[in-house]
Formats: C-alpha cells, structure tokens, sequence
C-alpha cells in the first residue's frame, strides 16, 4: 500500500487576544485556537498591558511578547504543547520582576 504526504502550509496568526484565563488566537485560515493561559505562566503573569503588547513573528508563525521575554508557536498551540520552560527559569524570571527597577527614580522624601 503506497501512503502519500500531504504538504500543508503551515498556520498562520492573524490576530491574539489574551483574556483573564485564555489565550486565543485567530489563524489567516479562519479557525481560532484558544488555550488555556496556564500553560504559559509568563503570561498568566505578565499585566493586561504587558499581554496586549504582542507581535506576530516569521510571517505570522510565531507570537512574540517583547515585555516579558515570551515567545509562543502556532505550531505548538496545533499540537496542544503547553510552555517547555523549566521551573527554574521561570522562578528566576518571577523573581526579577518583584525586584524594583534601579533605573527608575525613586520619589524623593518630603521634609
């Protein structure tokens, strides 16, 4: 029996939205995936501006949250991959955000 492959393109992002508990994604196909944001805890995190600030990489095959150092597949979202970062980058990045930023100025003491 002979099989043959099927090339098909690959998926494309149109458009994300991120809610309180999901992060959906439309594809140039028209189907939307919708997953839960748990499985990214960078953005299960990261506050309503940092999720609205994205941007679509590799013509669409990708998204990419510059504000907090994600990066999410469409590929990945198809194949049901939840993040693959260890817990001990995560902590590390967790933690960094608690820590105040030294650039900014620090409001100066009233007398």
């Amino acid at each position: 029996m002979n099989s043959s492959t099927v090339e098909t393109p690959a998926a494309l992002a149109k458009r994300v939205e991120v809610s309180q508990d999901t992060l959906s994604v439309e594809l140039a196909d028209g189907r939307t995936i919708a997953v839960p944001l748990a499985w990214y805890p960078r953005l299960f995190h990261a506050t309503v501006e940092e999720r609205k600030s994205w941007r679509l990489i590799a013509d669409g095959r990708g998204i990419h949250w510059p504000q907090i150092d994600e990066d999410i597949s469409v590929a990945n979202l198809l194949a049901g991959q939840p993040s693959a970062e260890s817990q001990n980058s995560f902590k590390k990045w967790l933690l960094s955000r608690a820590k105040p930023n030294r650039n900014r100025k620090r409001p100066e003491a009233s007398s």
